[in-house]
């Protein structure tokens, strides 16, 4: 075999373990991503039963226009999934709050490589706030 042609292959097998190093920073990349969205639909599922704890009269085991008394085991069974882990803050709730927290941490490694997904939402009576941390 020629110089040329040794050439040829080596310069070829360079090609292809770039483009396997980029396809696999891109599926990381996807995957971080695609767990991102996941939580944020989590989330915004847990602030919706907060808001209805929130509205609902006591008698029927809500706030009556308080967070107060709110623990994360009211808002889901579950507090963790395939997607992540959700922490609520202050847990529980003391009376006369007038925002709670809740935070999820995903399951993928986040935008710096080192530290995992996570989001943080905090739930006011008629309205929320999406934090990206990660």
């Amino acid at each position: 075999m020629g110089s040329q042609q040794l050439l040829l292959i080596a310069v070829g097998v360079v090609l292809v373990g770039i483009m396997i190093a980029i396809g696999l920073f891109m599926f990381r990349d996807q995957a971080a991503a695609t767990n991102r969205d996941s939580l944020s639909s989590d989330l915004v599922q847990l602030a919706a039963a907060a808001q209805k704890y929130y509205r609902r009269p006591a008698m029927l085991g809500g706030g009556q226009s308080s967070f107060g008394g709110l623990t994360m085991a009211k808002l889901t069974s579950k507090p963790s999934n395939a997607n992540g882990i959700y922490v609520l803050s202050p847990n529980p709730v003391p009376p006369g709050t007038t925002s709670v927290t809740v935070t999820g941490t995903g399951k993928e490694l986040g935008n710096d490589g080192a530290t995992l997904v996570k989001l943080t939402m905090t739930v006011m009576a008629d309205s929320i706030l999406l934090v990206t941390n990660n």
